[in-house]
């Protein structure tokens, strides 16, 4: 995997083979920050990164000069692993080793965007379980955004909270937020 722009631009990062991971394709990432850059200015946004896996999604929001990331992840060596990266790149990720749904919980953390990258095989009723939890413990900042990645047999549009999807591939990065966005603001 690849940091896509910044200061880390090009950089490459090799992650171990025996992690769990799925990282988000290039080509999805490019597309997904570059409708996140018409929206914010990353330096000035607090990010907590659900199923965080490699770090990947954490390190392209660094790399753009957010401050406040936040990568929470149930497996060691996935939490090690984005320690070690971090560290080398010179960058602050605060990482949580913790069930996402427990830590969606009890957190008290408020961000500007929450992504969040489950495993494929989820049931859609885990999905949503995501998505409502983010919404009835308000862990959104005002004009906050949730970002849920899945697969195209996936469907999330029916939850109340949904304003769009924007698929890449196989990959569907469904958007919810307080506000429905309309469509001429897409």
């Amino acid at each position: 995997m690849r940091i896509i722009s910044g200061k880390y631009k090009s950089k490459r990062i090799s992650a171990p083979k025996n992690l769990p991971v799925r990282p988000t394709t290039d080509m999805a990432k490019e597309s997904l920050f570059n409708i996140l850059n018409n929206l914010y200015y990353f330096d000035g946004i607090s990010v907590i990164d659900l199923f965080a896996g490699t770090g990947n999604i954490s390190y392209e929001f660094a790399s753009r000069g957010t401050q406040e990331i936040y990568a929470i992840d149930t497996h060691y060596n996935c939490i090690k692993f984005i320690n070690e990266t971090a560290k080398n790149l010179n960058t602050e990720i605060n990482t949580f080793k913790s069930d996402v749904f427990k830590f969606l919980e009890k957190t008290p953390l408020k961000t500007d965007v929450i992504f969040a990258d489950p495993p494929y095989d989820f049931e859609e009723s885990q999905f949503l379980k995501i998505v409502d939890l983010v919404f009835e413990r308000n862990l959104l900042n005002d004009d906050g955004l949730l970002i849920v990645e899945h697969s195209k047999h996936t469907d999330l549009t029916d939850h109340p909270k949904h304003s769009y999807d924007k698929r890449y591939g196989g990959n569907v990065f469904s958007f919810f937020e307080n506000e429905s966005i309309t469509d001429e603001e897409k």
